[in-house]
């Protein structure tokens, strides 16, 4: 069995496992329980008594969090001249067409978010291998294809992001950095937990939200008191 580091021990010392913390109380404990050297993320875990493998139980959907993510998100628009200089006023990192389906066609991904339009989508199908894994691939129910190009840019660099409940029923995702107040870690925790809450399927049956665990980067994880929200 592997030691448990010196920072370990600190942290758990700080962290009773036995115990559900509301979301203010986990917030301020993780920023406690962060003991590395870089800016850490911040993580939810929600378990959903849902059945990803049905259609109509499957939870998914976007969220602005009102503080953002604290990471900077490359953005990726694929769009017509007549589009670009809307994109890039709005602040996309790269704006193109031809030559950047190109260079995905040839391995290139590295952006967080791509935003395109309607029109362009027919050009994507056939990169759907390469974008799909990934998540890359811009769909209109997450607002990243769309004729609005300058506000789904500015949404996205402002902490809009989208979520999916995976094949075991958890929905993964980060919240913000341990550098933010621990008020405005909260504020995006509500706001993420309140969205899922509204998107419960009309299908799921029994309890919807199981459990939520709150983490950073190699912290303990804290256990959050969702009826708190």
């Amino acid at each position: 069995m592997a030691k448990l580091t010196k920072k370990r021990k600190e942290a758990s010392a700080k962290l009773d496992s036995t115990k559900s913390y509301n979301v203010s109380e986990a917030s301020a404990l993780i920023k406690e329980i962060t003991n590395v050297k870089f800016d850490a993320s911040v993580d939810l875990a929600i378990r959903l008594g849902v059945d990803p493998r049905k259609a109509n139980q499957m939870v998914r959907g976007v969220v602005t969090l009102p503080h953002g993510t604290g990471k900077d998100v490359k953005v990726l628009a694929l769009v017509t001249p007549d589009k670009e200089a809307e994109a890039t006023a709005a602040g996309a990192d790269y704006v193109g067409l031809d030559e950047y389906l190109q260079k995905i066609k040839g391995g290139w991904t590295d952006v967080d978010v791509i935003i395109t339009m309607p029109s362009v989508m027919g050009k994507l199908g056939p990169l759907g291998r390469v974008l799909g894994p990934r998540g890359l691939m811009p769909n209109p129910k997450t607002g990243t294809v769309t004729m609005d190009v300058a506000k789904a840019v500015a949404d996205v660099k402002a902490g809009k992001i989208d979520f999916k409940v995976d094949k075991t029923g958890i929905v993964h995702a980060a919240i913000g950095k341990t550098s933010f107040d621990a008020e405005k870690i909260a504020d995006n925790a509500n706001e993420l937990l309140q969205t899922i809450v509204k998107l419960k399927p009309t299908t799921a049956k029994g309890t919807y939200i199981k459990s939520v665990f709150m983490s950073s980067t190699m912290s303990p994880s804290v256990t959050v008191d969702f009826k708190s929200v």
